[in-house]
C-alpha cells in the first residue's frame, strides 16, 4: 500500500522560509520521481516542483523558480521542499506526489494527504 506522509507546514511571514518533508512508503517501485504540487482556496491545483529518483533531475514551476528548491535522501524514501522568500501567493495546500517527471512537471500517480502553507504578517 502505498503512503505518503507530509510534514512541515505551519505559518510564515512573507520573506520566511520552511521546509516540508513528504515520507514514501510502498511507491518506490512503481514510481521514478517525487514532487509537490499545490492548491490555493478556489483554485485548481497546481504543479510546484519534482525530483527524479534516480538521478536527481528537477522540474520547478516558473513561479517558485529560484525560491524553492527540491531534494531527496533515497535511503530515507523522502523528498524535502525548501521555500524560502515566500509570498502570500505561495499561500495553499501542499501535496506531496509520486509518479513520473514529464517534460516541464511530473504526473501525479499517487498523492498525500496535504500540509497547509500560510504566508502572512
Amino acid at each position: 500500500q502505498v503512503q505518503l506522509v507530509e510534514s512541515g507546514g505551519g505559518l510564515v511571514q512573507p520573506g520566511g522560509s520552511l521546509r516540508l518533508s513528504c515520507a514514501d512508503s510502498g511507491s518506490t517501485f512503481s514510481t521514478s520521481a517525487m514532487g509537490w504540487f499545490r492548491q490555493a482556496p478556489g483554485k485548481e491545483r497546481e504543479f510546484v516542483a519534482a525530483i527524479s529518483r534516480r538521478l536527481g533531475i528537477t522540474r520547478f514551476a516558473d513561479s517558485v523558480k529560484g525560491r524553492f528548491t527540491i531534494s531527496r535522501d533515497n535511503a530515507k524514501s523522502t523528498v524535502y521542499l525548501q521555500m524560502s522568500a515566500l509570498k502570500a501567493e505561495d499561500t495553499g495546500v501542499y501535496y506531496c506526489a509520486a509518479g513520473r517527471l514529464t517534460s516541464a512537471a511530473m504526473t501525479g500517480d499517487y498523492w498525500g494527504q496535504g500540509t497547509q502553507v500560510t504566508v502572512s504578517s
